[in-house]
């Protein structure tokens, strides 16, 4: 099986095949991550309910928790209005991050000056 058509036509990727996917928890809207996904990714991630990405540094796909027990259990998933980035609303398992924390944007938050 491959990812439907309709969903494969309307999507943007970059060069090297890829789309960005913004992870987000579904109850309370914190931003987890960003990870990578290409047509295959987002057709595991869609038909089995479980985070799939492409590891660009690895170069092979990951199942988010399949060795650090971190799940993603995925609630539902969109395209945003350009077709250029997948929104995932997931039930995180543990840390999003491989860091250990929470989130991807725990570590090291930047300071704004609005003036």
């Amino acid at each position: 099986m491959s990812l439907d058509p309709a969903i494969a036509a309307r999507l943007k990727r970059t060069a090297d095949g890829l789309v960005p996917a913004i992870v987000q928890q579904h109850d309370t809207g914190e931003v987890l991550m960003l990870a990578w996904m290409d047509d295959e990714a987002l057709h595991r991630t869609l038909t089995t309910g479980r985070a799939t990405y492409w590891s660009r540094s690895r170069g092979a796909y990951w199942v988010k928790g399949d060795t650090s027990g971190h799940v993603q259990h995925v609630r539902s998933a969109a395209l945003d209005c350009d077709g250029d980035t997948i929104l995932l609303k997931v039930d995180q398992v543990g840390a999003a991050c491989h860091t250990g924390d929470r989130t991807c944007f725990d570590a090291d938050p930047l300071a704004v000056d609005p003036r």
